[in-house]
């Protein structure tokens, strides 16, 4: 079922042809040998970067291409519905982006964004940690300023790009427990004492390379530091609502992708001497997945415009993040059973689709978190 989109200007209808081009030529080509191999597509990133679409939401004079949210959200599904791993890499380099983009000095954002935004670097966002990660203000790496530098200790888990990024956002501990006490600096990736370790082994997602990063007696300078010590709690909470629509469009992509699938497999597999398509059974499933499919991107395109506003959105970036990844995992579970068989072997990549939804319940906040950010948007107003 081709997507129907409603652009706002012909610039950003240019972008989602040349978008859909890359997905096409670049793109799918090489998902399913790389996901076997759980090799990172680092020059893939290199060639997003080249044609502009590692930085659309940030503004063209520090390089970014001054593109709305629901322009950018738009390209990121075209993305996930041709590789969920890329499609959720620039959704993480965007998220780490936003700290220097937003909250940074006017020198940092010179100094850092041009090749932030231009492909030159890709980031990593590092806040979770082995034992916070809802509770991500009860996190325990610690740095402490000495000199012109602060010296960092511990560990950063579940890190996206751990081991290939160029620089790291590193959410640490300068001050008291709790989230005023947390402090946000920016890392590169040869830092001393900054140590990746091994990617983890995962169900799905296998070419996203996820690691944790152990910080041993790390310098990081401290003109990196972003804003002010103990605003580094603040600084992530305000990025994970716009992350969580990066992950909500990537949830819709990968959704879009299995439900094509299971509606050209349903037309030209036959049963009984006609197609399974024909089948009320089947054809409620398709129909079903579509509705689903059309009202997540509904979801998340309605909440990209409340930002793009400046209004309020992150109740509404909960509930698209929410309603658009269960819908992956639903649709992807579905487009299985369209195939049958077929769908539970490698030769078709349903199965990939479903091992790629699952985890989009989990991080960017698990969608339990997500309902209760939604709850108290409703009890505590």
């Amino acid at each position: 079922m081709p997507v129907v989109r409603s652009l706002p200007t012909p610039e950003a209808e240019a972008l989602l042809d040349l978008t859909r081009d890359l997905v096409e030529n670049e793109i799918i080509p090489r998902a399913a040998e790389m996901e076997s191999r759980s090799e990172f597509p680092r020059e893939l990133f290199r060639t997003l970067g080249k044609a502009g679409l590692l930085g659309l939401a940030y503004p063209e004079e520090h390089g970014g291409g001054g593109q709305p949210y629901e322009v950018y959200l738009q390209v990121l599904e075209e993305i996930g519905r041709g590789w969920a791993g890329v499609g959720v890499g620039v959704s993480v380099h965007t998220l780490a982006c936003f700290p220097v983009a937003q909250w940074g000095s006017q020198e940092q954002r010179e100094r850092f964004l041009p090749d932030m935004l231009g492909g030159e670097l890709l980031g990593a966002y590092c806040l979770s940690e082995a034992h916070s990660g809802s509770d991500a203000a009860a996190l325990k790496a610690r740095a402490v300023r000495s000199g012109d530098e602060y010296v960092v200790n511990g560990a950063k888990a579940w890190v996206t790009h751990g081991g290939h990024a160029d620089f790291y956002n590193l959410m640490v501990r300068t001050g008291e427990d709790g989230p005023n006490g947390i402090s946000c600096l920016l890392a590169a990736s040869d830092t001393p004492g900054l140590l990746p370790q091994a990617p983890e082994k995962k169900m799905g997602m296998r070419s996203s390379h996820t690691a944790t990063i152990v910080l041993d007696d790390a310098r990081v300078p401290a003109d990196r530091l972003i804003a002010q010590e103990g605003e580094g709690f603040k600084i992530a909470m305000s990025a994970l609502d716009g992350g969580r629509l990066g992950i909500a469009a990537v949830a819709v992509g990968v959704a879009q992708a299995a439900m094509d699938l299971a509606v050209s497999y349903a037309k030209d597999r036959k049963q009984f001497g006609k197609a399974i398509a024909s089948f009320q059974g089947v054809e409620f499933l398709l129909a079903d997945m579509a509705t689903q499919v059309e009202a997540a991107r509904s979801l998340y395109l309605a909440a990209a415009r409340l930002k793009d506003s400046g209004r309020p959105y992150g109740p509404q970036a909960s509930m698209a993040k929410l309603f658009a990844t269960d819908t992956a995992m639903k649709v992807t579970t579905d487009a299985i059973q369209v195939l049958g068989g077929a769908g539970y072997v490698e030769d078709f990549a349903a199965e990939r689709y479903f091992r790629e939804a699952k985890v989009m319940q989990i991080f960017e906040g698990t969608n339990q978190v997500q309902r209760i950010v939604i709850g108290r948007s409703l009890t505590r107003a």
